[in-house]
């Protein structure tokens, strides 16, 4: 049996491949089984937290159900779709605009200097009271959920690309300069190779807090969207959609990161080396 060698700060264990992989699942399955006791034993009333099996007869329903059958019925393409939509266009706009301006900030001290109080403060300010200003200026619908997100995504994109560039060590960037590099190649070739891992961290960080911030602008009142649907089963005092509502998010949300890890391996061959 293969082994994979895990390296702690005091000694080295050797650890077989196939239980490195079932690690990730011990926590999620310990979550399930404890829940699954508690609510046998009703320990917890289920208006409280619903029966494991409750929710998994509101997923079927949810997402293999035909419209009309029964509430939120057959619902789960079209608010996936819309809530994956308004994630997408927010963390591609915060990408845009972030890393950019990140790395630019960590390598030009003027940069930082004339945007740092700025994005500091900005950051202080909490994502709640965004959302008035936001109704005002785009409405109720996609727009407002797209700045919401393209903001929430902002800072942490541009303050871990403004880190990594910092941390940069000039002397190679005038070594490739004697060895013929021009500016723009070194950008690619020394300069983004040796932030990868903080510009990673940004981005990971920013499509995490997307999602958070998917659900602040779904709950404005549109009529599609995984935060829309938790809304209205709050409403509604439907707690097996809002539990539902939440696994899916906390799904799509690990699907979409793992996506990232691999789409920034396959572009960048400074990410394939990172663990």
């Amino acid at each position: 049996m293969k082994k994979r060698t895990v390296q702690t700060d005091n000694s080295e264990f050797q650890t077989p491949r196939s239980a490195f992989r079932i690690l990730p699942w011990i926590i999620p399955l310990g979550f399930i089984l404890l829940w699954f006791m508690v609510s046998e034993t009703g320990m917890i009333p289920t208006y409280l937290m619903p029966h494991p099996a409750e929710i998994g007869k509101t997923s079927y329903n949810y997402i293999l159900g035909n419209p009309g059958e029964a509430p939120y019925a057959g619902r789960f393409l079209d608010d996936a779709v819309a809530s994956l939509m308004r994630v997408a266009m927010g963390f591609a706009l915060a990408v845009i605009l972030g890393l950019p301006l990140g790395i630019i900030s960590g390598r030009i001290s003027v940069v930082q200097r004339l945007m740092g109080t700025t994005i500091n403060g900005l950051r202080a300010v909490p994502g709640i009271s965004w959302l008035p200003l936001a109704m005002i200026w785009f409405g109720i619908g996609i727009k407002t959920t797209v700045f919401l997100v393209a903001l929430a995504a902002f800072f942490p994109i541009y303050l871990n690309a403004a880190a990594g560039a910092r941390q940069i060590n000039p002397l190679l960037l005038q070594a490739g300069a004697m060895m013929g590099v021009k500016r723009l190649r070194g950008t690619f070739a020394i300069l983004l190779p040796g932030a990868m891992p903080h510009i990673m961290t940004g981005l990971r960080l920013g499509l995490g807090i997307s999602w958070a911030y998917l659900v602040l602008g779904e709950l404005t009142g549109v009529p599609n969207g995984l935060g829309a649907l938790i809304m209205d089963a709050r409403m509604l005092g439907r707690i097996d959609i809002i539990v539902l509502g939440i696994i899916i998010i906390a799904v799509i949300g690990r699907v979409g990161d793992q996506l990232l890890k691999t789409s920034l391996r396959v572009c960048f061959k400074s990410a394939r080396r990172m663990t």
